[in-house]
């Protein structure tokens, strides 16, 4: 039986050449994710991109890795990257490949009052998955498309 990794593995296209790249280790923390939100933020800024939804994407994304992805003394890694095809590439591995991601479901029933994150990232993004190794990692990615620059 395949799993949610060994899916997005096959499907996820290759990724052309990046034209901007920035990558960053951070504290498995609560403030390591506000810092990657911030950094985000910069980043884009800087690279003349829209903030959102992609800081929404890192901040969710990172939160994630620093509730679920953390073992202690260990940090988990933001990626941002964008091709001159107008993709921007976030990317956020933990430790934890052992624990991956599941979008939750919503239902009739009483509500869940968390794990409502990755349907926001379903929702915002183009594209989105998780990406398994080098044991013991993961990386969960999500893709925006934006219009080139002329």
């Amino acid at each position: 039986m395949d799993t949610l990794g060994d899916v997005n593995h096959r499907i996820a296209p290759a990724a052309p050449a990046p034209l901007h790249q920035f990558s960053v280790p951070l504290s498995a923390t609560r403030r390591g994710a506000r810092l990657a939100r911030l950094l985000a933020a910069e980043q884009l800024h800087g690279w003349g991109l829209p903030l959102d939804p992609a800081r929404l994407i890192v901040a969710e994304l990172a939160a994630n890795a620093a509730l679920h992805g953390r073992v202690p003394g260990r940090s988990f890694r933001l990626a941002l990257s964008v091709t001159a095809t107008g993709t921007l590439r976030i990317e956020v591995a933990d430790i934890r490949g052992d624990d991956l991601p599941a979008p939750a479901r919503v239902t009739a029933e009483a509500p869940a009052e968390s794990g409502y994150g990755l349907l926001l990232v379903e929702e915002l993004a183009d594209r989105w998955g998780v990406r398994c190794g080098p044991v013991p990692c993961k990386t969960v990615w999500a893709e925006l498309d934006f219009a080139p620059r002329r």
